[in-house]
């Protein structure tokens, strides 16, 4: 049976004029939706329609913010500077390219376990897995081929509901390695906050804090809240600033600040320099579809495929096939588990060695680079 591979377009820059036209009734039929709900509550397992969901697994997003840009390559950049204090500079103007615009009032399928998504950008290989469905846990990997950069994520998320927002925690390691320097990056992630009164809206908030240990240099970043005047003035609205320093001393190299949709700019505070580090309308604008360059070897647990009836019938407004199709989804993974269980046997992931210490989630790649995927971003 041939392969049935539905592949969209990523989130673009300029994609969110569109998005802030929500219908006059969102705000109702999202607030229905939690009528049951008390605040505090946990909705890891909180099951959407498909009317809101995005046509695109969360297995994409994650996938998307390292394999999908425009212009300059960000990561190999990290590892193409002579200075260490330039490189983390890199690092840190990276990271702040991984932030993308949100949709409010649509979320991106919850995925499956086992599910899969391979997709190649030049010479960025990134292959993501999810390694758990409860709690949803999901590990990516990629690799620079040419640069020799390493990066790895193991991720899971807890929203609860709050009342007049939602606050969804991202825990889990994120780490790029830049191996030619043998330099190790740690970084944690920022929170999302979707709110409904006074405003609508979804953004990241919090702070981020880089550390390399090997150079002995750090950074902070504190990702400003919306304020409700914000939305309408747009001054404060996704705001940026931070530091980079020297991690013994405390001692403070770099002030950085700007807005992640815009433009960050970094000074120099021993001579007062200032570089502008980071352009989103050069890098997170005017993304490309990716395309099918090998059929054959597009996996069965690719995401497009395991969502691809669900994604069509979105495009489409034919609400009934994607119900159709979801709920088919959702009872194939329901059907595997109830074997699994009857058998006694435990699912084992694909491509990741998986540790668990509690509530805390670690994994490690059985491969030790990412092979050319049969998916990829057009030039």
């Amino acid at each position: 049976m041939k392969k049935h591979v539905v592949l969209v377009k990523p989130f673009s820059l300029e994609d969110e004029k569109d998005s802030e036209n929500t219908p006059p009734n969102l705000i109702q039929r999202i607030l229905s939706l939690f009528k049951s709900v008390r605040p505090g509550s946990d909705l890891t397992n909180f099951q959407l329609p498909p009317q809101m969901n995005l046509a695109r697994s969360q297995l994409q997003c994650y996938g998307e913010i390292v394999y999908s840009f425009d212009g300059h390559d960000l990561l190999g950049e990290c590892s193409r500077r002579d200075k260490p204090i330039e490189r983390l500079k890199s690092v840190v103007t990276w990271y702040i390219s991984t932030l993308r615009p949100l949709t409010f009032g649509l979320a991106p399928y919850n995925p499956v376990i086992g599910e899969t998504h391979h997709v190649s950008n030049g010479h960025i290989n990134v292959l993501v897995e999810q390694i758990s469905h409860h709690p949803p846990v999901a590990a990516l990997h990629a690799s620079h081929e040419k640069e020799n950069v390493d990066v790895l994520l193991c991720q899971y998320f807890t929203p609860k509901f709050r009342g007049a927002y939602v606050e969804v925690e991202v825990k889990g390691r994120r780490v790029v390695k830049l191996l030619n320097h043998k330099e190790t990056y740690e970084m944690n992630q920022p929170k999302l906050l979707m709110t409904f009164l006074p405003a609508m809206g979804a953004h990241w908030a919090g702070k981020i804090v880089i550390k390399c240990p090997e150079t002995g240099l750090g950074a902070e970043l504190q990702l400003l809240p919306d304020s409700f005047l914000s939305r309408f003035t747009g001054n404060n609205k996704r705001a940026i600033k931070g530091k980079i320093f020297e991690s013994s001393s405390r001692k403070q190299l770099y002030e950085i600040f700007g807005h992640w949709d815009r433009t960050v700019t970094a000074k120099n505070t021993k001579t007062g320099q200032l570089e502008v580090i980071y352009k989103a309308s050069e890098n997170i604008a005017k993304l490309k579809t990716p395309i099918v360059k090998n059929l054959q070897e597009v996996s069965e647990s690719e995401s497009a495929v395991v969502w691809g009836e669900v994604s069509e019938g979105i495009m489409t407004n034919d609400w009934e096939k994607a119900r159709e199709a979801k709920r088919d989804v959702e009872e194939k993974q329901r059907e595997s588990l109830r074997k699994r269980e009857a058998s006694g046997q435990s699912w084992i992931p694909k491509h990741f060695s998986v540790a668990r210490a509690g509530k805390d989630w670690d994994c490690v790649p059985l491969q030790p680079t990412v092979p050319r995927a049969p998916i990829v971003i057009p030039f």
